[in-house]
């Protein structure tokens, strides 16, 4: 199949028009299997998705490392975009945010000696640093730009404030935050944000963590080490009252004769030609079905019913604990 490509926002980066999210290749969603993640990855740039996303915190390094294994031999297939801010001890330890600009030149040199490669393509802000000016970070990253390690620049959980005062230091290509049929908050003033500007929206999480492709039917699912366990959405009465979201998705898939996963991804792929949702997997099977939404065509009747029947603040409980969402620059 061939994947169509999109430029992020004005920016002048191609990708392909969904991306592979390798995040859970390496921790947080349960068992791990590197030669199931390679040849996942391997599968992936067969079927033309060539974007590739990944950062420093995911398995404390060990994600980075996983995919520069991977693409040794294919590295000008790819698309490359990793992530710098959150600082994690060797034990794995989440020890808080950093864009200070010395940190920001030490992230990216450790990020590219574990990627095996001379240059990231995109390379995010992870989460903003409320102690550090984004005017001093984005500087930082913008030496580096100069320095020919990173081609192109991103931020991550942004706010519309703090994205316009990065994009007067540099521009910035895309904008990634968690989007899908349960998250909608971006609608409001993120997207007219990044549209106004010119910047690219890369929706992470746009099956909603798994939960939108209906294969999660109880808490039970979810392996020991699944970090779902402790996420609101997945807990108690909102977990029951977002399953009957999940149901409403099901059947206006099956109308359609197409599967959940894929009716939720063409839905955000749907919302402009500046989208370019990044679904994470681990398995070659939910590859070929998330890249095969790439192909599905909803009409606007259809784009209207699927939102109506999922309005924006219809998903039961916050996105992370509290504890996390004090990370999320307002």
């Amino acid at each position: 199949m061939s994947m169509e490509k999109r430029e992020l926002g004005k920016s002048g980066l191609m990708v392909s028009a969904q991306g592979l999210g390798c995040m859970g290749m390496s921790e947080f969603y349960g068992g791990l299997d590197d030669a199931e993640s390679i040849a996942t990855i391997h599968h992936a740039l067969d079927l033309g998705v060539t974007f590739l996303d990944t950062a420093d915190m995911y398995g404390v390094g060990r994600n980075e490392e996983l995919i520069g294994k991977a693409i040794h031999d294919r590295r000008g297939e790819v698309v490359l975009a990793t992530k710098f801010a959150n600082v994690r001890g060797e034990d794995g330890a989440f020890l808080g945010v950093s864009g200070k600009p010395e940190y920001v030149r030490e992230a990216c040199d450790a990020s590219l000696k574990r990627l095996g490669i001379d240059v990231i393509d995109l390379y995010y802000q992870h989460r903003v640093d409320p102690e550090t000016p984004i005017e001093d970070t984005v500087g930082a990253m913008a030496e580096l730009v100069k320095a020919g390690k990173v081609r192109y620049l991103g931020l991550s959980e942004a706010s519309p404030a703090t994205i316009r005062r990065a994009a007067k230091i540099h521009p910035i290509a895309a904008l990634q935050t968690e989007y899908s049929l349960w998250s909608r908050e971006p609608e409001d003033e993120i997207l007219p944000t990044c549209r106004e500007l010119g910047i690219g929206f890369v929706p992470y999480s746009p099956l909603g963590r798994g939960f939108l492709t209906g294969q999660i039917k109880s808490p039970d699912d979810f392996e020991e080490g699944d970090y779902r366990r402790n996420a609101p959405r997945f807990q108690g009465e909102n977990f029951q009252r977002n399953l009957e979201l999940v149901k409403k998705i099901g059947v206006l898939a099956a109308q359609k004769g197409i599967t959940a996963s894929q009716l939720a991804l063409a839905w955000v792929a749907a919302q402009g030609k500046d989208i370019v949702p990044i679904p994470g997997t681990k398995r070659r099977k939910y590859l070929d079905e998330n890249a095969a939404a790439a192909n599905v065509v909803l009409t606007e009747a259809e784009l209207a019913e699927i939102s109506d029947a999922l309005p924006q603040g219809s998903a039961a409980g916050g996105r992370y604990p509290e504890a996390n969402m004090r990370f999320i620059d307002k």
